[in-house]
């Protein structure tokens, strides 16, 4: 993993991270588990939330938890996969409400770089993955990394929407103003609790609805119907 494949925005807002102990040791340790494992997602696509949305672009963040771990799924934005690859059943429970809550089509594969090039900073907790071992990087020093994400995104001085999906996302909401951001948040999209909040819950009329109260874009959430 090489820190120049972030963008110079993002290097300069996370310079003093990348300088840690800890995250030394999560680089040894990748590069150890590059050499005897497979690893998801591709080196070069573990920093492609960055790359799609600058950090001065960003309006809303969106929390996962760990990477998708079987083979060409992930590919460094969370919720979504590679062109091609079958639609994962979160993100069919996602594709299911923002057809009932504004009536865009369901699109027949799971790539959202349109959604993250709008200003969504679509961010795992976790950012790399053994092949078939979920949460196997859990605990080795990403989620330090990314609540220092998420702390540098709550110091914009305009206002962010936050969306916290699950009781995973919502630990979260410790690391956030509320008092200058808004903050979005039900159940996890997965099928064994999207029933109990998800489903309903209207998130992404509410999230163009708090863009406009900022004055900021709306998201246009239709994507290519094929690719």
């Amino acid at each position: 993993m090489t820190i120049s494949s972030i963008s110079s925005d993002w290097q300069q807002v996370l310079a003093t991270e990348f300088e840690q102990p800890y995250f030394q040791k999560l680089q040894d340790f990748l590069a150890t588990e590059r050499q005897t494992a497979e690893i998801f997602p591709a080196e070069a696509d573990v920093f492609a939330a960055f790359n799609l949305t600058p950090y001065d672009r960003v309006n809303v963040l969106l929390l996962g938890q760990d990477p998708y771990h079987d083979t060409n799924q992930a590919h460094g934005l969370c919720f979504s996969v590679n062109p091609g690859i079958k639609v994962p059943p979160s993100l069919v429970n996602i594709y299911k409400e923002l057809h009932a809550d504004l009536g865009c089509e369901i699109p027949n594969h799971g790539y959202l770089v349109n959604w993250a090039q709008q200003g969504i900073l679509m961010l795992n907790a976790v950012l790399t993955v053994r092949a078939h071992t979920p949460n196997s990087h859990k605990d080795k020093g990403w989620e330090k990394f990314t609540d220092a994400v998420i702390s540098k995104v709550n110091q914009k001085t305009a206002p962010v929407i936050f969306v916290l999906w699950g009781a995973y996302a919502q630990k979260k909401l410790k690391l956030i103003d509320t008092s200058r951001h808004i903050v979005i948040q039900s159940a996890h999209p997965s099928p064994l609790s999207a029933r109990n909040g998800f489903f309903g819950s209207k998130p992404f009329s509410a999230i163009n609805t708090a863009l406009n109260s900022i004055d900021k874009p709306q998201i246009n959430w239709q994507l290519a119907k094929t690719i």
